[in-house]
């Protein structure tokens, strides 16, 4: 399997590990499930990024699969989060739609679906730290204007077009610069209670 994914730590670094600081995302640790639905979403289209469709087209869902639980079964410690260098108000807007959301505007927050860590919940939902600030930056805007999808209901979209630019700055900033603690790892427990229905969580509410 590590001969078979050398293309993918081409860009995602070295067993999938990526760092903070550059954009590509890591992969190593993340929930089986969604490793697996977002490399059908690449296959299929729902997400765009030529030279993964490319790699994808021709692979089947068992292929597919192998590679998510490889990824998924790398526990490696995260490099260190860079230090924030923007204003404390902005940081404290994402924080407070990290830990809470904003019930004026119906916007949960990001610890109701992805783990009261952020960390991710197995097997379907990711974890948001130790991701890079342009990159979780890129995918909430390519979610608001249909760049990216998910199997309907594509809740992520719904979430994202109801945040303005400076509301994907602030969590996009605060997320990046949290630390993750040693040995932090997706949690495990129901799915059905999510704030939105969710196509590309299996289990998701009626």
């Amino acid at each position: 399997m590590q001969r078979r994914t050398l293309a993918c730590t081409a860009c995602h670094g070295r067993q999938g590990q990526a760092t903070p600081q550059g954009y590509f995302p890591r992969i190593a640790g993340k929930p089986a499930g969604y490793l697996y639905n977002q490399l059908l979403n690449f296959r299929e289209g729902r997400r765009s990024y030529p030279q993964m469709s490319y790699l994808l087209e021709h692979l089947t869902d068992d292929y597919l699969r192998e590679m998510a639980q490889h990824f998924a079964s790398l526990q490696l410690p995260y490099a260190p989060a860079p230090a924030a260098q923007l204003p404390a108000s902005l940081l404290e807007r994402g924080r407070q739609l990290a830990l809470h959301g904003d019930k004026t505007r119906d916007i949960p927050a990001c610890v109701s679906c992805h783990g009261q860590a952020l960390m991710g919940v197995a097997p379907w939902l990711p974890g948001l730290l130790g991701l890079s600030r342009d990159y979780v930056a890129s995918q909430l805007g390519a979610w608001q204007t249909g760049q990216r999808h998910a199997q309907a209901p594509d809740c992520m979209a719904e979430l994202a077009r109801r945040l303005d630019a400076q509301d994907v700055g602030a969590v996009a900033a605060w997320l990046s610069t949290q630390p993750v603690p040693p040995g932090a790892a997706p949690q495990s427990g129901p799915v059905a209670e999510l704030p939105l229905r969710c196509g590309g969580v299996q289990g998701a509410g009626p």
